[in-house]
C-alpha cells in the first residue's frame, strides 16, 4: 500500500466520482479523501459505499479554496499528496509507474513533486492531438501548497482550477498518462468553462500589478498571460491544437474541441475589454 492520501474535490460528482474510484482500486493507498462542497446529488453516497473519507467544505469566497483549506486543516499523515478530480480516472500504467515514482523517491532524494500528464476525452474518445495536458498534482506534504491568490468570489469556482503548488524542491514527472473523462456532457462542459473564463479575465487584472505573483508562473502560464490580451489568442490556440498538434486526425472532434477552446480564449479576452471599460467608465 503506498505511502499516499488521494484527495478529490467535488460537487455533484455522482456521474463521474463511482468510476473515479473503482480506477484506483482498493488497497493501493493508505487513505481516500472526497472533499464535498455541498453535492445534492448522490456523490456523498457513492464515496462513503466505496469507503473513502468525506469532508464537508464551505466556501466563504475568499483565500483558501479547496485544496489549500485540505492541506491547512486536514493534513495527510501519509508522505505524498495526489489531487484527483472525479473526471480523471487512474489507468494501469499510470499506477505502475506510479508505485516505481514512490518506491524510487522514499528516502526523501529531492523529488518533491511530479508533473502528471493526461488522455483527454470528448465526445466519448480519446483524443490523438491538440495540446497535451500535465498538472502538478502530485507532491510531498508540506512542501508546498497551492498559489495565494487573493480574490473576493470573482466567480463561484470554490477549488483552486488552473492554480498549481509553489514547491520547494525539485520537480519530476511521470509519463503515463491518466485519463480525463467527463460524463456530465456538453452542457457541463460549457457552463464550466464560462466560470473559468471569468475567474482567468479577473485573475489577469490582478496579475497587472502584483509582480510577485506573475514570478511564479511556469512557462505556460507566462506564454498565456503575454497573448492573453490580444484578440488573436483564440484564433492562435486553434491553430496550434488543431494543426500544429495533430487535432486534425480526431476528425470532427477535433475540430469542434478546438472551436470550443478558441472560443474559451476568445471569451477572456471580451471579458477584459469589458473589464478596462467599466474600469475607465468609473474613473470618468
Amino acid at each position: 500500500m503506498l505511502d499516499l492520501t488521494i484527495a478529490i474535490p467535488v460537487k455533484n460528482e455522482e456521474k463521474n466520482l463511482g468510476g473515479c474510484l473503482e480506477a484506483i482500486g482498493r488497497g493501493l493507498v493508505r487513505k481516500i479523501v472526497i472533499i464535498d462542497s455541498g453535492s445534492t446529488d448522490n456523490t456523498k453516497a457513492i464515496a462513503k459505499e466505496f469507503g473513502a473519507d468525506v469532508l464537508d467544505f464551505y466556501w466563504d469566497g475568499k483565500f483558501p479554496k479547496k485544496r489549500n483549506w485540505f492541506l491547512r486543516n486536514h493534513t495527510p499523515k501519509t508522505t505524498w499528496v495526489l489531487f484527483l478530480d472525479a473526471d480523471e480516472y487512474l489507468t494501469a500504467d499510470f499506477k505502475a509507474d506510479l508505485k516505481d515514482a514512490l518506491t524510487a523517491n522514499s528516502d526523501k532524494n529531492g523529488i518533491y513533486g511530479f508533473w502528471l500528464n493526461y488522455s483527454i476525452y470528448f465526445l466519448g474518445k480519446k483524443l490523438k492531438g491538440g495540446y497535451p495536458l500535465t498538472k502538478l498534482a502530485l507532491f510531498r506534504v508540506g512542501a508546498g501548497e497551492y498559489e495565494k491568490i487573493d480574490e473576493n468570489q470573482w466567480s463561484k469556482m470554490d477549488m483552486e482550477i488552473h492554480e498549481h503548488p509553489i514547491l520547494k524542491g525539485k520537480i519530476s514527472n511521470i509519463k503515463s498518462k491518466i485519463d480525463h473523462r467527463d460524463f456530465r456532457g456538453i452542457d457541463s462542459y460549457v457552463d464550466k468553462h464560462n466560470q473559468y473564463a471569468a475567474w482567468e479575465a479577473a485573475r489577469f487584472s490582478q496579475i497587472l500589478n502584483d509582480a510577485d505573483l506573475s514570478n511564479q508562473f511556469t512557462w505556460k502560464q507566462r506564454i498565456k498571460y503575454r497573448m492573453i490580451h490580444s484578440i488573436w489568442i483564440g484564433p492562435l490556440f486553434f491553430i496550434g491544437s488543431y494543426i500544429f498538434m495533430g487535432g486534425f486526425r480526431d476528425g470532427s472532434r477535433g475540430f469542434a474541441f478546438a472551436i470550443l477552446k478558441m472560443s474559451y480564449f476568445t471569451q477572456i479576452y471580451c471579458r477584459l475589454r469589458e473589464l478596462k471599460q467599466k474600469e475607465e467608465n468609473r474613473l470618468i
